[in-house]
Parts: structure tokens; sequence; C-alpha cells
């Protein structure tokens, strides 16, 4: 299967607290979703509320070394995943000292397998 992804992707037990950016529903409603998975481009995850595509997303990502991340996300991907919903979303300006701790956790997890 062709992989389409830019970056490799890591498993991170995690949660996040998200909120949506600008437009009509600017409303601080703060929800949590489980991360499936993280890359250095974006992050994969499900969460039962229903967000946007496209829309863009304020984040507090929890890494492994239990800091924690402020980032912005753009959704580009939903599918209907039984009562829950499994999203990609792509990094809107990542810092590139923040995605270099991602990468660094991927070679250290992968040299351990």
């Amino acid at each position: 299967m062709y992989e389409k992804r830019r970056a490799e992707r890591t498993e991170l037990e995690s949660r996040l607290i998200i909120k949506k950016l600008g437009g009509a529903g600017s409303d601080i409603a703060e929800v949590a979703i489980e991360i499936t998975d993280v890359s250095k481009n974006g992050v994969g995850f499900e969460c039962t509320e229903k967000l946007e595509i496209g829309a863009v997303y304020e984040g507090y990502l929890t890494i492994w070394t239990k800091e924690v991340l402020h980032c912005f996300m753009e959704i580009v991907r939903i599918v209907k995943k039984d009562d829950a919903f499994e999203y990609g979303a792509i990094f809107i300006g990542m810092p590139d000292m923040e995605q270099k701790r991602i990468e660094v956790y991927q070679t250290i997890a992968s040299s351990q397998e």
C-alpha cells in the first residue's frame, strides 16, 4: 500500500484538550480526545464530538515526557467510527524544536523494537 504520510507516525498514550479558533463557534469549549498516533507533521485522534474539516483548533498535547506542547491543528480527515469520529490533523506553525522532540522520541522508540 502506498504511504501518503510525509513523516513516521508513532502511537502515543496521551490526551489533548482542544478548542476551535475563529468563526461563530469560537466559544471556549474544551473537548478531550484520545491520540492514536503522532508525527512531527500532525496527529491522529479519536473523539466523540463532531469537529469540522478545514477548521483550526488550539490544542495542548501531553507527550511521553509529561511535557505539554501548545499547538494549532487543522482537521484534514474525518472518518465515522461507531460512536466516535477518527480525525487526522496537521500541525500549523509547529516550532522546529517541538518537531525535533517528536523525531527524537520516534528514533528512540524504533531502536528499542
